[in-house]
């Protein structure tokens, strides 16, 4: 049977954990349940409310005497595309981005497992398995796709498609008012395109053709090294007591 929503969906309260962006700090999550014919709606709210997706799970931290998360949307009209930015589209020129549904592919978890090997070898997901990863992927009820970024083919600036190497991919939540980007990854030594970067442009790229407002990164955490390249995508909102405002 079909989990059908209330119109107050059940929050619950985590147990206290380890932080993994501040030393020496705990954090709990407040979190729901994404499931049912009201699964869009909540998770269009719930984003604009600070939460992020994780399966179909909707949480936000909720850690007692701490705000350091702050939930970051960079707005794409009038995006600032610095020289920088322009270089780093222009270096990967070559990749053709594809939007496929959200079905995971061996040849997607051993690239999933080589970023988190070279990135995150000592992060919460290191040990995730092949069905861990497919889980992450098609467990949903909402509106999402993955973005494949392959290096392009002879018969691809005809088709708009490739069957080369595959460099990239992003898990992306499509939003009333914006992309969502819940998780991306991407080849490691492929140092000199900036691919987490490019990816970042690129849906803001995506976002601008779709005539939606904004690309929602998840959250900023001041003096946490994983998140300071956030800060480099401008104009962007920050949510805070009273509501998204310019950063």
């Amino acid at each position: 049977m079909t989990r059908q929503y209330s119109e107050n969906p059940q929050f619950y309260l985590t147990a206290a954990a380890p932080c993994p962006y501040l030393e020496g700090r705990l954090e709990r999550k407040v979190f729901t349940h994404l499931v049912g014919d009201r699964a869009n709606a909540l998770n269009d709210i719930l984003t604009q409310g600070g939460f992020r997706r994780s399966q179909n799970i909707a949480y936000r931290p909720a850690c007692e005497g701490c705000k350091a998360c702050v939930s970051v949307r960079v707005v794409v009209d009038g995006f600032d595309w610095t020289r920088s930015f322009k270089r780093i589209m222009a270096t990967s020129r070559d990749l053709i981005g594809e939007e496929i549904p959200p079905a995971p592919s061996s040849e997607q978890y051993s690239l999933f497992r080589s970023y988190l090997d070279a990135r995150h070898a000592a992060g919460g997901m290191a040990e995730m398995s092949v069905l861990d990863y497919a889980m992450m992927v098609e467990d949903t009820h909402v509106d999402t796709l993955l973005i494949e970024y392959r290096e392009a083919t002879p018969d691809s600036a005809f088709t708009g498609r490739s069957s080369g190497r595959l460099l990239a991919t992003a898990l992306t939540d499509i939003l009333s008012d914006g992309l969502s980007m819940v998780y991306s990854f991407y080849d490691p030594e492929e140092t000199r395109r900036s691919l987490g970067t490019y990816m970042i442009l690129d849906h803001i790229r995506r976002a601008r053709e779709r005539g939606l407002p904004f690309v929602y990164l998840g959250y900023w955490v001041e003096g946490s090294p994983k998140m300071g390249y956030k800060s480099r995508f401008q104009p962007q909102e920050h949510l805070g007591p009273q509501g998204w405002q310019r950063a």
